[in-house]
């Protein structure tokens, strides 16, 4: 960036963790869902952020890393516990704490300063002071000489620019980043990623600290000086980890690369007095994994030079995937038996070997006999169609056993995944128009 200024007096930031308290999050947690048998998406959740840091919360899908975010942006209630912010409880939007959204989320009818002069016009702020503060943010972030342009004229990176400098015109103390770099490419990301940082560092940005979410293992050790993992189904905090490292940090430095190795291996621990091979019940979220990919895993893992088992921060460089990509498809692969997934590594049981050298229908045949014995809603679909007359049974019938159990867009993800691994397996069809299931070797 050229230019830098402030938007208002800097202040250099104090050292990590050491400065006044500015977030304190005390055993919250929120459900949603049916009563009485509420799904809870965060379960006891602590939180602490003070002055000078930045926080990341990172979590597979399921977590509720983003439902967290918005509790504490004052955007959704939590269902119990407390979330107090410079000392005082937090009901709803608070001055002073501002959010970075995935999403650009720009009005395209204004341009790039009146999209940034929105959040201060809604607030009362005066026109004459709103454009000062405006332009100046505009120049902070990198944008100047695009103050009349509008959104559909910018690239992905630099609308998301003007989502930060619509942040950071309000002055935040408190930033909050909901994966602002996951709809960016992976050079433009790198860029932003770094700008931001420097601002940071350099004392050049008004906010106090930053909380951000993400499920990019590695951008959390690049950015964070604390990283907080959180469980999933339903998220807690399992655990805390401090990033010893100066920044601009070396992603090539075998510490780094080490610690980002760790936390792949806490990811995928094992929790104490939990089965070797967690079992799928029939109320189990299900992700929508192609199986496409779960075959293209599988291939990656039998050829060299992983010839089996790979180092999961490895192979997810190797095919560019994230942890909300990598994870679900190696789990899945470990619910159907074709692999097992622990202390950061993925290896191909003897199943998954013989599936990697079969032919396309012997494929086919293997994943079916691997989805009924494993996955009990799959099962639950084939023998219901066995036992009705005509073998066709309605969509909505499982639907509403699932809604029981789950929120009702974890429902529909999880019918929906089971009918692609079906249809594949050649267990069931499903006629998408009419809402049928029925066995697949009978005329829909």
């Amino acid at each position: 960036m050229q230019n830098l200024k402030t938007i208002s007096p800097g202040v250099l930031q104090t050292p990590p963790g050491t400065g006044q308290e500015v977030l304190c999050v005390q055993h919250v947690c929120r459900g949603f869902g049916k009563t009485p048998s509420e799904q809870l998406v965060l379960d006891d959740v602590n939180v602490t952020l003070c002055e000078g840091e930045i926080v990341g919360l990172l979590g597979r899908s399921g977590s509720g890393k983003s439902t967290l975010l918005r509790i504490i942006a004052g955007l959704i209630p939590q269902t119990s516990g407390n979330v107090n912010y410079l000392g005082k409880p937090l009901s709803g939007p608070a001055e002073g704490v501002a959010m970075v959204f995935q999403t650009f989320a720009l009005f395209p009818w204004l341009t790039v300063l009146e999209n940034v002069e929105a959040g201060l016009e809604a607030i009362g702020v005066g026109p004459h002071e709103r454009r000062k503060r405006a332009l100046a943010a505009i120049d902070l972030i990198g944008l100047d000489g695009f103050e009349n342009a509008y959104p559909r004229e910018l690239s992905g990176g630099m609308r998301q620019r003007v989502g930060f400098a619509r942040a950071l015109v309000v002055d935040p103390t408190l930033l909050l980043m909901d994966e602002p770099f996951s709809a960016l490419d992976v050079l433009t990301a790198e860029t932003l990623r770094t700008d931001l940082l420097d601002l940071w560092t350099q004392g050049r940005l008004p906010i106090k600290s930053v909380l951000i979410v993400t499920h990019n293992i590695e951008e959390a050790v690049f950015m964070c000086d604390r990283i907080l993992v959180l469980s999933s189904n339903p998220g807690r905090v399992s655990a805390e980890i401090k990033v010893p490292f100066k920044h601009p940090r070396n992603r090539l430095d075998p510490v780094f690369r080490t610690l980002v190795d760790d936390i792949y291996a806490k990811m995928t621990a094992r929790q104490p007095g939990g089965p070797a091979k967690p079992e799928l019940e029939a109320g189990s979220w299900l992700p929508g994994v192609s199986i496409n990919l779960m075959a293209g895993l599988i291939e990656t893992l039998a050829a060299a030079p992983y010839n089996g088992r790979a180092d999961m921060p490895e192979i997810a460089r190797t095919l560019q995937l994230e942890v909300d990509d990598l994870f679900p498809i190696a789990e899945m692969l470990q619910h159907l038996g074709f692999a097992e997934v622990s202390e950061g590594d993925v290896v191909l049981t003897h199943a998954g070997k013989t599936f990697n050298e079969f032919s396309t229908q012997e494929r086919k045949l293997m994943f079916a006999e691997h989805l009924l014995r494993n996955v009990p809603l799959a099962a639950r679909i084939h023998t219901v169609l066995g036992e009705r007359p005509g073998h066709r049974a309605p969509r909505v019938r499982f639907e509403q056993e699932l809604e029981d159990l789950l929120a009702d867009d974890a429902a529909q993800e999880t019918l929906d995944a089971v009918i692609a691994w079906g249809r594949y397996a050649e267990i069931f069809s499903y006629n998408d128009k009419t809402g049928i299931f029925s066995l697949a070797d009978v005329e829909s």
